[in-house]
């Protein structure tokens, strides 16, 4: 009789806590884009990109050089010792944005990333614009601006739906 108590006891109701709140699925991987950007390099802005297919990640990215390449952090800008306003001069800059950065790494694992989507913590230049074209990426999910209006030209030609989070 005492082996029947002790399993009730055992087995006693545990209050359920209030209602959880939970993210998004959007929310979800944009606070994961976030987390990518703290790994930035660059000196201006950090930036974290996420791709997601069918709620699954595929790759992610942040800004910062090449592989073997010395980071901003190290070494300056020389876009900031140029004066070289936001969304100008791509090329002056030492690092790869965090969208080629997700695209390049998916590339160097052998992930297809074609039909997936893209959160990223700023809307994409242009140059990154049309590799998420080419890629095969159909949605984009930011969440701060960037002053290039071709760039959303091209998403818009292209089909490619983009959301801005929160605004």
């Amino acid at each position: 009789m005492e082996n029947k108590k002790e399993k009730k006891d055992i087995l006693a109701a545990v209050p359920l806590p209030e209602k959880i709140s939970r993210p998004s699925w959007e929310e979800y991987f944009f606070q994961i884009a976030e987390t990518v950007a703290t790994r930035s390099t660059c000196m201006r802005r950090r930036v974290g990109a996420v791709l997601v297919k069918d709620k699954r990640i595929l790759s992610t990215g942040y800004n910062g050089a090449p592989r073997g390449i010395s980071h901003c952090i190290e070494v300056g800008c020389l876009r900031e010792e140029l004066g070289v306003p936001s969304g100008e001069r791509h090329e002056l800059c030492r690092a790869l944005h965090a969208e080629q950065n997700a695209i390049a790494q998916a590339a160097l694992h052998g992930v297809k990333i074609e039909g997936s989507t893209l959160y990223c913590t700023h809307q994409p230049c242009v140059l990154c614009a049309k590799m998420i074209i080419n890629a095969g990426i159909v949605e984009v999910y930011f969440n701060e601006g960037y002053p290039d209006e071709l760039a959303t030209a091209f998403f818009a030609e292209a089909g490619i739906k983009i959301h801005r989070i929160g605004g």
